[in-house]
């Protein structure tokens, strides 16, 4: 485990995380009566070893109380501090301090040495103290000198070796000495100076705040409150006029319930507060964030104070990485914050009602049902239930569908919750690799050809003589395989990547509910299977009966399995022959259409004729777009009309995007848009995603759209491979696949709130980036 590895581990207080554990040896061997001797003589050895041994000789590293000692006293109104820190060990300076608990007493800033200077790969360029460092801390008296002092003392440090320990808070009391002639004058003074309307405290010593940079993306904000008053955390606001600089909402804690006249039930805070404040700014930058604090508190005899406003500057550490906002936190510079699609489902997901949130989620499946990433199941199932023969029946069909429909549903959120825990991606990625897609191409022809009658699919003869009689009661060998065709359909036909999807996988992978997760991913699963409960409801009733014509319609679902073959192979295919391949599966339907015989071999109907010439002339036209250099199925001719043009060579998408692989591409891209003050345009893309290829067909084709990208730089990552940099690069932006669309203002900074995932229509997405890309 590397160092920044270890302080993402939680460690609890007074114990230090190893790198490892002792193992055990042992042999089982006989043992001569000497070897038993000594052996023995060993353990009796260990065992004093171990008596007088401190308990954590045990392990590799000292525990935080033995690597960092201090010791404290009071001299002339200071405080000193002296710590000793053990050999192999250092504590950072940024990290340390020294404060009073009591309301009487307060202490100034220390007098921090100076330290030894640290490169930290975490941190960046720090000051660390090792050996023996004494720390003054001046005190001020505001009432009578007490026997002891409360104080408490914050720091955080690592070994050498690797490990690095979690925030520590440690309380301890200083015995005070006497008072002095000069404390005693200094108290006098004080003393004639206050009114009888001083009882309570001023406003900087009842709420002590302060705040510094806690990591590259984050500063932490403190007040130390003193005994007998209270914070307001409704009242806590942080705003920033810092230039190239984005600050989200103050993290805080949960409070302690208050019911008060004026603001009702609210929550307070006692004697210390810690706020986490995200901050999102462009790699390399550095400079000075200046911050503006308002913060409102009362005491609990009666006084309320005024807002309070503090403005405190700190210094940003360099970063060679971007920051960004957390999503929940992400603020607008006027009006309600915006949030993005996938992070409100998720919230409600999160935190709502879980009947309302499933709901809500299984009527966005219901939507996602009309996208084209989910007719590719209709002929599936279909054939599925055409291949029952004359023994099906409305109920029958609707079994099945409902099958299929429940082998998606449950793969939906089975696989989902298993591979983002695992795998940190959604299944589909996973299951687009090339040796799945030809398996399940192999798998749709040789369902194929089974319709057309070249061979019958059954179990080999002593199997089925010997499931014939269970199967004939209830056909489990069919539910049995329409369950796993679901599965495999949700897997691998059904690519589709929408808000919903997103939202559930988020929840299971930040928060870990993945039990809410997962019935959010079943419930969007349901909602796309509406449709396919439909087709099977009906089947009964629109499928023809026994006879000639059910062999006909069996054959007609097997050029439609042809077709889902070729829709499937067409990421490992290239444009001109999967044109060619659609083109011949649209001429011979077409041709064997028109050739079907009715009732006494007379031509059949004049409409079914019709369809057949047209699917016929489709071919031909196919051929001819293919043959012209088109690739596009459902416009052959259309680079024929006149003045379509593409925006650049080798852009059949309307708009020119400079491609990325890497993380390292990315950031060069993003800090080249900086340098030359342009707004940047990522848009994560795969061969496999539907939702992409509608992107490119409807919405980067309009001109609006186009207009709205004028000025910004373009950038597209094409992770078809899902190889180990494109995980890499989905990884930095927490996301799990294709279509997502990220923006960045012209400082190298993400707007995280305005990131879309799925298809979005031109006009919708056009006034979205005008959004992302104006300022503020």
């Amino acid at each position: 485990m590397t160092k920044t590895e270890r302080r993402s581990t939680e460690v609890p207080r007074g114990q230090a995380t190893t790198n490892g554990s002792p193992t055990r040896t042992g042999h089982g061997q006989r043992k001569s009566r000497a070897d038993w001797l000594l052996a023995r003589i060993g353990i009796a050895l260990l065992g004093v070893l171990g008596a007088v041994a401190p308990s954590w000789a045990k392990d590799d590293f000292l525990r935080p109380e033995d690597a960092y000692k201090y010791t404290t006293r009071v001299e002339n109104d200071q405080l000193i501090v002296s710590w000793t820190i053990e050999k192999g060990y250092y504590l950072y300076k940024k990290k340390m301090s020294v404060a009073s608990t009591m309301a009487n007493v307060q202490l100034a800033e220390p007098a921090w040495p100076k330290g030894e200077a640290h490169s930290d790969e975490y941190f960046g360029e720090q000051e660390i103290y090792r050996g023996k460092v004494d720390v003054p801390v001046p005190i001020t008296f505001h009432s009578a000198r007490p026997d002891k002092l409360a104080i408490e003392l914050k720091l955080q440090g690592c070994a050498d070796a690797g490990l690095c320990y979690p925030p520590l808070k440690w309380k301890t009391d200083v015995a005070v000495p006497a008072s002095t002639a000069k404390g005693g004058a200094d108290l006098r003074s004080f003393l004639k100076s206050k009114t009888s309307t001083d009882e309570f405290l001023p406003p900087d010593e009842a709420f002590k705040f302060g705040a510094g940079m806690e990591r590259a993306d984050s500063v932490a904000l403190t007040w130390i409150i003193a005994d007998g008053y209270y914070l307001y955390k409704h009242r806590i606001a942080v705003t920033t006029d810092t230039p190239n600089i984005q600050i989200g909402t103050p993290l805080l804690p949960k409070g302690d319930p208050k019911h008060d006249e004026f603001f009702g039930d609210t929550e307070v805070y006692h004697e210390f507060l810690e706020a986490s404040l995200p901050v999102a700014r462009a790699a390399g930058s550095t400079g000075t964030l200046t911050l503006h604090v308002t913060y409102q508190g009362c005491a609990e005899g009666g006084l309320c104070y005024n807002p309070i406003s503090r403005t405190v500057s700190v210094e940003l550490p360099p970063t060679d990485t971007a920051t960004t906002l957390p999503a929940a936190v992400a603020s607008t510079s006027a009006g309600a914050p915006l949030v993005a699609e996938q992070d409100r489902l998720a919230s409600a997901l999160q935190s709502g009602n879980i009947a309302y949130a499933l709901l809500t989620f299984f009527v966005a499946g219901l939507l996602l049902s009309l996208t084209p990433c989910v007719l590719p199941m209709i002929p599936i199932l279909s054939g599925i239930i055409v291949g029952q023969g004359e023994n099906v029946t409305r109920k029958r069909s609707f079994s099945l569908a409902f099958t299929y429909v429940q082998g998606m549903a449950l793969t939906y959120a089975a696989a989902g919750a298993i591979f983002v825990l695992a795998f940190n991606q959604a299944p589909q990625a996973f299951f687009q690799q090339p040796w799945i897609i030809t398996l399940m191409v192999l798998l749709f022809i040789a369902l194929a050809f089974a319709m057309f009658g070249a061979y019958t699919l059954q179990l080999p003869s002593a199997l089925q003589t010997r499931l014939s009689d269970a199967s004939n009661r209830q056909k489990s060998g069919t539910y049995v395989g329409t369950f796993i065709m679901g599965a495999l359909s949700a897997l691998v036909v059904t690519a589709c990547v929408a808000p919903a999807i997103i939202a559930a996988l988020s929840v299971i992978s930040q928060s870990r509910q993945i039990v809410r997760g997962a019935l959010a991913l079943y419930a969007t699963g349901l909602g796309m299977g509406v449709p396919l409960l439909i087709v099977g409801a009906s089947a009964g009733t629109l499928l023809p009966k026994a006879g000639p014509w059910m062999d006909t319609v069996k054959q007609l679902f097997g050029v439609l399995f042809l077709g889902v073959a070729i829709y499937l192979a067409q990421p490992l295919l290239p444009d001109t022959l999967t044109m060619l391949l659609w083109s011949g599966l649209a001429g011979m339907s077409g041709f064997w259409i028109f050739s079907l015989k009715g009732r006494g071999g007379a031509p059949i109907a004049a409409p079914v004729r019709a369809v057949g010439l047209m699917a016929l002339v489709y071919g031909i036209l196919l051929l001819i777009g293919a043959a012209s250099g088109n690739h596009d199925p459902l416009q052959p001719l259309g680079h024929l009309r006149g003045g379509a043009t593409t925006a650049s060579a080798g852009s059949e998408h309307g708009i020119a995007f400079q491609r990325v692989k890497t993380v390292a591409d990315l950031d060069r891209a993003v800090a080249a848009a900086n340098a030359a003050g342009k707004p940047v345009m990522l848009d994560f893309y795969a061969d496999w995603c539907v939702s992409c290829k509608e992107m490119e067909k409807y919405t980067f084709t309009d001109a609006g759209v186009q207009a709205a990208l004028a000025g910004a730089v373009l950038l597209q990552a094409d992770v078809t491979a899902n190889d180990q940099d494109d995980q890499a690069l989905l990884a930095r932006f927490g996301i799990f696949g294709p279509p997502t669309i990220a923006f960045f203002t012209s400082e190298g900074v993400e707007r995280q709130n305005f990131r879309l995932v799925g298809f979005t229509p031109a006009e919708r997405f056009r006034d979205h980036v005008v959004g992302a890309f104006a300022p503020g």
